[in-house]
Order: C-alpha cells, then structure tokens, then sequence
C-alpha cells in the first residue's frame, strides 16, 4: 500500500460543497456549493478560483461537448456560458411540487445528464419525505422520469462496462444498482448492492475507480468508503478531517488523486472550531488507484 496523504488544498468555507468533476484540459476541479447558489473552478496549477453566482441553489455541474457546462439549478437543468456567467434553461422538472429542487447529477456514457431531485431541506437531511424523483436529460433536450417517492438523490455512476447503473437515495442507507441499456437509457431490475453500517452515517456522493469499484463519501460519517458492488464487501475507509463529507471524484494526473467535497451548514461554533476546514476542497493522494474520466453532456 501506498502511504495515504490527505490535504485541504482549497479552504473554500462551502455551506454545501458537492458535485466536484475534474475538467482535464484546463487542469481544474469544478464544485458547487448549493445553498450559496455558486458554481466554482479551481485551477490546480495556479490555486486561483472562479465563481459564478446563480439565482438558485446549484446543485451538479457537469462538463458539455460543444464546450461550456451545464448544471443543475432550482428545478432546471441549464447549459452555461462560464465567460459571461448566464445560464440558458433546458428543461425544467418538478412543476408541480415548488418546495423541490434538483441535488446531485452526472452524466452517463452516452452523453445524457441524469438527476435527481428532493424537497428543499428545512435542516440538513431533515425534509418532507418521498417527494424527489430521478430524471435524465437527453441530448435533443427531453427530459426522461424513471421514478419518484425519492428521499434525496444522490450520488450516481456506471459500471465500466457500462450496463450496471449505480445510484444512491441517502436516507435508505443503502447504494443501489440497476440494469442498465446504454442504447436507450432504460434502467431495471433495482436491487442493494451495499447496506451502510452506522457509524458510516449517511451515504451521499459516489464515484467508480478504474478497477469498477465504487467510492462514497458518507455524510456525519467523516469519510470516503471503498465499495465492491459484486460482493457487497467494504474494502477500505479513508478518513478525512471534516464530519459533513458530501462527494468525490478522482483527478489530476492520471485521474491518480482523489478530491472530496464537503459541508458546514449544519454545524456549531464548537464544531466550527474543532473542525476548521470544514467546508473546504480536500485532496487524497496515495490510494494506489487511478479513476475514469467524467463523461460529457451531448446536447
């Protein structure tokens, strides 16, 4: 084993730092930070950081093959212009329920944006129940529901042979799978794969490594897990100094580093203090174990 390092490379303060995605060509991880309603570029080599101010909470953002990115905001999915910070609105969902909002989102290896949704939290991870759904946005621009009485949707990926979708609803304390039909984006046959223990608290982001493993940042637990998704094992926890670890990603060289997002609404001033760079970017270097590139909208 290599030996693990674990750093805070950005202390960013996030209210709800999520959805982080490594942007290869310009050497950047991109996050958001939901309430606050921003969406933030990191750029790894000069440290320096963009933001972007929405008009709704931000929730996933998302790399785009024409160029620009797209993103989660409110109930909308939008495709953004980050050099004159506009959005231009693709889709909307949740019409009919104005507490909902979008949370985490990911695009799959046909180049559609998938997402799912929740009720507006009157505390963190305190909400009206069942009222989220799960949806994708196709590359013409149609929006696809494949179901609903979701808590909150959470992290999402697929199997590197891409026919097993991986997909998290936080409070069922479990990550599941489906089949999974590239050609059509059709998802079936929802079964556990993993089953959180306690101390592990609330299971939240997710990503696959290169050898078809998942990770999951798990929420109040202080940690990221290493998950077989065939054999329903936990292969190893990485700790990290902060409570409120809200998702991961792999990049950097070789996609051979790790970086984690994570939160400080939610926390006291006695917290605050015990954990002063709650809310930052953290960086793990030393897992022994490289990740997969993000794939990009197509529409």
């Amino acid at each position: 084993m290599s030996s693990i390092k674990i750093e805070c490379v950005l202390p960013e303060n996030c209210r709800c730092g999520e959805s982080p995605v490594w942007e290869e060509v310009s050497n950047s991880l991109l996050f958001v930070d939901i309430p606050a309603k921003k969406l933030c570029r990191w750029d790894s080599l000069t440290k320096q950081v963009q933001r972007v101010t929405m008009d709704a909470p931000v929730s996933s953002v998302a790399l785009r093959q024409s160029g620009g990115y797209v993103a989660t905001i409110g109930t909308k999915f939008c495709a953004l212009n980050w050099e004159e910070q506009s959005a231009v609105v693709l889709a909307t969902v949740d019409n009919d329920k104005k507490n909902n909002r979008f949370n985490d989102g990911k695009v799959d290896p046909a180049g559609r944006y998938f997402a799912g949704t929740m009720a507006e939290e009157t505390a963190p991870a305190v909400l009206e129940r069942h009222q989220g759904a799960l949806y994708s946005l196709f590359p013409d621009h149609h929006v696809k529901k494949y179901f609903d009485q979701v808590d909150i949707s959470n992290g999402l990926d697929w199997s590197l042979d891409h026919k097993i979708f991986y997909y998290i609803d936080s409070l069922s304390y479990s990550v599941d799978a489906f089949d999974y039909d590239l050609q059509t984006g059709q998802i079936s046959n929802r079964r556990s794969v993993y089953k959180l223990e306690k101390e592990e608290q609330i299971p939240d982001g997710m990503c696959i490594d290169a050898e078809g493993k998942l990770w999951v940042a798990c929420y109040n637990g202080g940690r990221v897990i290493r998950l077989d998704p065939v054999t329903g094992k936990r292969l190893q926890t990485v700790k990290v100094p902060v409570d409120k670890t809200t998702s991961c990603c792999f990049g950097g060289k070789n996609y051979s580093e790790m970086y984690v997002t994570c939160a400080r609404d939610g926390m006291d001033p006695e917290g605050l203090l015990r954990q002063p760079e709650a809310g930052g970017i953290f960086k793990i270097t030393g897992l022994g174990v490289k990740g997969t590139a993000p794939y990009s909208y197509a529409g």
